[in-house]
């Protein structure tokens, strides 16, 4: 927590009147769903969050082509790859057409390239392998949409190819028997913001429409929300269905990998929210392709062993906490190396003992820190990779697009993306990446910026506001958990605990209630807290002394007045 009062307050306005009457609902939450521009005609169903969310698949560009052509590999034999990504989303969106398809009889295999050798997107080597293999279909997942020089290859080989993707396409479209993404400028599917895996689900209930076992598609949801909450894509529109009814297949799921990596975590079944994917589950599947090979996290989910299973997942769990030393010892080297950078409006840092594996969460940790674009790379002889993490003010994928001429390979999000480039352009892509941020960012304020949903007193979460709160669940990108302000809580009792005694424990008091408040890493000592605060905080639940307890996660504090 930023406890040194620097950080800038932003409180939402007001929803109008005419929205608070006509919602029919207590104003705190008709409050927090105005907050995240949910129209009146939305409320029902973002809040059902159930199936009327969904769309029809069909309307994903060039989908009934690529039902055509993989049902005609399905009659006559032929074998299918599926091409995925390394990371969560690309290896669950692989693991789910791998079953899927098997399932309907298909001739399946898969390949996940090597983060550290290969990196993302296709590969001619790889494609030349799967030909050699007797692969006459290639389906990919999460990658493709600007891999055009792998995409002729494949052709000019004798090999079709269907992309599936969720990233920003180029103005021209690779070679292919269909090219299905929701961002396509031509689709009509109206949600743009399916995760990679979710954009295989989709194929998956194409390809199953009117089978008997389509409801069956559901238990596949779980692998959905992996990807979906660990991508951090929006969990809005069709998101809240597929992450809401995930979670539910989630919690009672039969992947005895899933099963034992939880158990290691520490982490209940039944039990498991968005954030238990988002801090625990996801960075463990992560961990694998970060430090080794992602074929660990792909078998995890695929396995019926149980023995396997447990040898896997404690696996990830000793990966897991290799790539937590690693990431910490980096990030303090980046940010010495940045001290004498930090006027400037994109922080961009090189080096040849930068690991690839964690470049990118480095990336996002110096974005949340100093609220500026970040680019952390990896120094080759001859080539360098880069990972970059942005702000909303910033699209770091356009960015990337006008420098394409000093690049290898680049793509990724508005926010988060990544790059090859030779090691000689590297100054002057650092020049133009300068460039474009200091035309578009020199004139905003960056400071760290606390976005708060309303000012409210403590008397607010008495009886079943926090219930009724738990409604706009599941909580994620495009619908975070809410945050409040209240104003003159006095201080009434505090102590440190903790690992090295560096979180603190405080009871509040305003009139006549009373809460308890933790500031996690605080770094603060009992006698430089003020006897009054205005207090930046969530409602969580979390345990305390083996029970569950309702309390305030403190994220800023000022001395009130």
């Amino acid at each position: 927590m930023k406890s040194d009062y620097q950080a800038h307050w932003e409180v939402l306005p007001s929803a109008p009147t005419e929205y608070l009457d006509a919602a029919n609902l207590p104003p705190i939450i008709a409050q927090l769903l105005y907050n995240r521009g949910v129209r009146l005609s939305e409320i029902e169903p973002f809040l059902a969050a159930d199936r009327r969310l969904a769309v029809n698949p069909f309307l994903l560009p060039d989908m009934s082509q690529a039902v055509s052509r993989i049902y005609k590999a399905l009659l006559s034999g032929e074998k299918i790859a599926i091409y995925g990504d390394f990371d969560v989303d690309g290896i669950t969106a692989t693991a789910t057409l791998v079953e899927g398809i098997s399932w309907l009889g298909g001739k399946v295999t898969f390949y996940i390239p090597d983060r550290l050798q290969e990196g993302h997107g296709l590969k001619s080597l790889a494609i030349e392998k799967l030909h050699n293999q007797g692969v006459g279909l290639i389906i990919t997942v999460d990658c493709g949409i600007t891999n055009l020089t792998e995409a002729k290859q494949a052709r000019e080989m004798g090999i079709d190819m269907i992309i599936t993707d969720h990233h920003t396409p180029l103005e021209t479209l690779p070679q292919a028997i269909a090219v299905i993404d929701p961002k396509r400028e031509n689709s009509r599917y109206l949600f743009h913001e399916l995760a990679g895996v979710g954009v295989a689900f989709k194929l998956l209930q194409a390809l199953f429409h009117k089978d008997s076992r389509e409801k069956s598609l559901l238990r596949f949801l779980d692998l959905v929300t992996l990807g979906t909450v660990t991508d951090m894509v929006p969990i809005v529109g069709e998101n809240r269905y597929l992450v809401k009814e995930g979670l539910r297949v989630l919690n009672s799921t039969p992947r005895i990998g899933l099963q034992e990596m939880a158990r290691l975590a520490g982490l209940e079944l039944g039990k498991l929210d968005a954030k238990h994917v988002s801090w625990a589950l996801g960075p463990r599947l992560n961990a694998a392709s970060r430090m080794d090979d992602a074929s660990t996290s792909y078998r995890l989910l695929t396995t019926n062993s149980l023995q396997e299973a447990h040898h896997l997942a404690a696996r990830l769990e000793e990966k897991n906490a290799e790539r937590q030393k690693l990431s910490n010892e980096t990030l303090n080297k980046v940010k010495e190396k940045l001290a004498t950078k930090m006027h400037l409006p994109l922080l961009m840092e090189s080096d040849e003992g930068y690991p690839v594996g964690v470049i990118g969460p480095i990336a996002g940790k110096l974005v949340d820190e100093f609220c500026k674009p970040a680019i952390v790379i990896n120094l080759g002889s001859e080539v360098c990779r880069g990972s970059i993490r942005s702000i909303p003010e910033f699209n770091i994928a356009a960015a990337l697009e006008k420098c394409r001429d000093l690049l290898i390979t680049f793509g990724g999000h508005p926010l988060a993306a990544g790059f090859v480039t030779s090691r000689q352009n590297l100054p002057t892509l650092e020049e133009k990446l300068m460039s474009l941020a200091a035309n578009q960012l020199s004139h905003l304020d960056l400071r760290p910026k606390l976005v708060i949903d309303a000012e409210v007193p403590l008397s607010t979460f008495a009886g079943d506001t926090f219930n009724l709160i738990q409604q706009l669940e599941p909580f994620g990108q495009g619908n975070p958990l809410p945050t409040f302000l209240t104003r003159q809580a006095q201080v009434v009792e505090l102590r440190n605990f903790g690992n090295q005694s560096k979180h603190l424990e405080l009871k509040l008091k305003q009139r006549d209630i009373t809460w308890r408040a933790v500031i996690f890493n605080s770094q603060k000592a009992p006698d430089e807290i003020p006897s009054c605060i205005d207090i930046v905080y969530k409602v969580e639940k979390s345990f305390w002394s083996g029970e569950e307890v309702l309390g305030l996660n403190l994220l800023h504090f000022a001395p009130s007045g």
